[in-house]
Parts: C-alpha cells; sequence; structure tokens
C-alpha cells in the first residue's frame, strides 16, 4: 500500500530538495523532481500560483520572469509557461526578508516522499564494466626478440 503524505509533508520535502540542489554538483535530477512534484500538485489543485517574480540571479544579464507557486506555507519558484504571464499578475522584485519555515528533514527521506507521491521510477543504474579481479603484468619488452642478421 502506498503511503499518502499531507501536503505539508510534500512542500517541506520539495523545500529540502531545493535546497539540496542550489548546492549540489549536479543538481538536474533534484530540480527535475521538483518541477515534477510542482506540477502535480498544480494539476490536483493543491497548490496555487501566486505571481510572478523578477529573477533574483538574471541569466546573460537578461532579466526574467520566475513564477512563484505556494504549497501549504511553503513558497516555491520555477520558469514560468508563456500562458502565465496573460493570466498571473507581476510582483515585481523577490521580497528578501520572506523565508521559507524551517523544515528537518533528511535529502533521502524528501526524495522518497517525492518519489512516493509522484510515482517516479528511479532510473536503475548502468553497471559499468569492471576490471577482471586478477591482475594481468604486461609483456612488453620482455620477449627476447631474434637479432637482425643484417
Amino acid at each position: 500500500m502506498i503511503k499518502q503524505y499531507s501536503i505539508d509533508e510534500i512542500a517541506q520535502a520539495i523545500f529540502i530538495v531545493n535546497r539540496h540542489a542550489k548546492t549540489a554538483p549536479q543538481p538536474q535530477h533534484l530540480y527535475a523532481i521538483k518541477k515534477a512534484a510542482l506540477q502535480k500538485l498544480l494539476r490536483e489543485k493543491q497548490a496555487q500560483k501566486a505571481g510572478l517574480h523578477f529573477s533574483k540571479n538574471p541569466k546573460y544579464s537578461n532579466q526574467h520572469s520566475t513564477l512563484l507557486i505556494q504549497v501549504g506555507s511553503y513558497y516555491f519558484h520555477m520558469p514560468p509557461q508563456r500562458k502565465d504571464f496573460q493570466q498571473l499578475k507581476h510582483l515585481g522584485n523577490l521580497d528578501e526578508n520572506y523565508r521559507n519555515p524551517p523544515a528537518k528533514m533528511g535529502l533521502s527521506k524528501a526524495k522518497d516522499i517525492i518519489y512516493t507521491y509522484t510515482n517516479w521510477k528511479k532510473a536503475e543504474k548502468k553497471q559499468r564494466k569492471s576490471a577482471p579481479s586478477y591482475y594481468i603484468p604486461s609483456s612488453l619488452g620482455k620477449k627476447n626478440w631474434p637479432r637482425n642478421k643484417y
């Protein structure tokens, strides 16, 4: 039986994944599961689009907007869709004084909650071809070749 998580537990899990993604050397997977969870919450009407914010870190010095999403008492940003610009109010600059409530949860538990909620199928790790367990010394330079008779 699949465990049902509350909206607050899912929001905390997204918060933890997002916080780790900001410092991870390869955050693509963490951002992908965050996006999948937020999209499912929006489809199920468990989250609301609050508006648009100017990005805090503009890419290539080009100002762009991010979509602000409210899940319980947590707020998250993700890239907006084209229709969001026509439907949502632009809230201007990000309020630097607001912080999401603190959450105490490990990354692995947060990922498990999101995997369960989104029915995410974990990709199986590809097994590398391992070197043989025995050592084969090189014979280069060890063979006595016959000398040329020239």
